[in-house]
């Protein structure tokens, strides 16, 4: 039981901390510009529709939670 409640423990604190630079993005201009513009999202626009699918940024959160999670795995 503790470890479950050690992992929602650093769950919430990594959510706080990506919600606190979501936040902050329109003051830092390079992660607000590149988050969610990378060149592998999908973006398709027609005359009264827009698709916007950022897999590129989905890619690169994956791998850095995984890269988090590891790192706190292996203590």
């Amino acid at each position: 039981m503790q470890h479950i409640g050690k992992f929602l423990i650093i769950l919430g604190v990594v959510i706080a901390a990506i919600g606190g630079l979501l936040m902050l993005s329109g003051k830092i201009t390079w992660l607000g510009q590149y988050l969610g513009r990378l060149p592998g999202d999908i973006i398709i626009q027609r005359k009264n529709f827009t698709f916007y699918f950022p897999l590129a940024t989905s890619i690169l959160i994956s791998l850095l939670f995984t890269l988090i999670f590891w790192i706190i795995g292996r203590r």
